[in-house]
């Protein structure tokens, strides 16, 4: 389904426990932008070489750093304001906030905001990828786990379930057989994947799962689903089972079919955006999921029929490319910052 020369194959890894992941912040603020003398360098040292957990933690703090550089200097800027708020560092100017946008990420982790952050999300995640990044999972049961842009999963295997936590983002799911003996139990372990609104168990099947604000959304490829919404996952009637073919919305109260949509479901595991008739301001949000910042469409151009397969990891060759077919312009006022309208 994926081209392995542009998404990672590999195992999840390690849990981090988010008091160890607070140690490696404190310690990033520490040498960056604080002491960074020889005295705390050794002690940085000592803790580092004392858990192999503490060097997962560091790597994951140390790749904010990259993903604060790709933010809108605006919206890094209003970071920063909150954290002089929140931590007492006042003052800082316009000319340091490129350079200490990881200082600011830091500060409102800290500040108590920091749970509900994608970044934050990422730290504590098994697996996870970055705007515009996908990649491949491979569990030990044989299933794998397939991650789209800005997605964050946790996994957890024991001897009487397989469980999959869906922390934001999205995923495409094919279950392995999982035989007696894989686990420490005796009998096939059930495959859940569970999401802020239920949980979903396969029954041998492949299938995609998207958060979306409120609920989430369920695609089945082949096999079947059944969805355990939250607040009656114990009551039979609850209990909707989705077949090959269908897409279903799970929220916390209940579930219920979902309207087919003018693109694949799982066009964008092999980097596309494909689909016939689809609306020019969806496909413009589709596309906006793979890059950081904001692509505008005008109403103007909103209602605009396209059709064909847009790829998601160029999305500027995309955009190119739709200019080329359809009558529209591409404005970029910034990197950050594209405009679709009427040519």
């Amino acid at each position: 389904m994926t081209d392995p020369g542009r998404s990672a194959q590999t195992q999840p890894e390690p849990s981090v426990p988010s008091d160890v992941v607070d140690q490696a912040i404190r310690w990033m603020v520490r040498l960056d932008f604080g002491e960074g003398d020889a005295v705390a360098r050794q002690a940085f040292a000592q803790w580092l070489a004392a858990s192999p957990l503490h060097g997962v933690a560091w790597q994951r703090v140390q790749g904010l750093k990259e993903d604060f550089s790709r933010m809108p200097p605006a919206l890094a800027l209003d970071t920063l304001q909150a954290v002089g708020e929140r931590r007492g560092t006042r003052g800082i100017r316009r000319r340091q906030a490129i350079k200490i946008l990881a200082l600011a990420g830091v500060a409102v982790l800290a500040a108590g905001a920091a749970r509900e952050l994608a970044l934050w999300q990422r730290l504590l995640a098994d697996a996870s990828t970055a705007t515009g990044e996908q990649r491949t999972v491979r569990l030990d049961d044989g299933s794998t786990i397939v991650l789209n842009t800005d997605t964050a999963i946790r996994s957890g295997f024991d001897a009487a379930r397989r469980v999959i936590s869906l922390r934001r983002g999205e995923i495409l799911v094919a279950t392995g057989h999982d035989t007696p003996g894989t686990g420490t139990g005796a009998a096939t372990r059930p495959f859940w994947v569970e999401t802020p609104f239920g949980g979903l168990r396969a029954l041998g099947t492949r299938f995609v799962v998207r958060l979306e604000d409120g609920r989430a959304r369920v695609s089945v490829l082949e096999g079947a689903v059944a969805l355990h919404p939250a607040n009656g996952r114990a009551a039979d009637d609850h209990v909707k089972v989705a077949r090959a073919g269908t897409s279903w919305w799970l929220a916390a109260d209940g579930s219920a079919p979902a309207p087919a949509r003018s693109f694949t479901d799982d066009g964008w595991a092999d980097g596309v955006i494909a689909g016939n008739d689809m609306r020019l301001a969806d496909l413009l949000a589709e596309l906006s999921r793979y890059r950081s910042g904001r692509i505008a469409c005008d109403p103007a151009v909103a209602d605009l029929r396209v059709s064909g397969a847009y790829q998601v990891r160029d999305t500027d060759r995309a955009l190119v490319f739709l200019a080329q077919a359809q009558p529209v312009s591409i404005r970029y006022r910034t990197r950050f910052w594209v405009s679709v309208g009427p040519r």
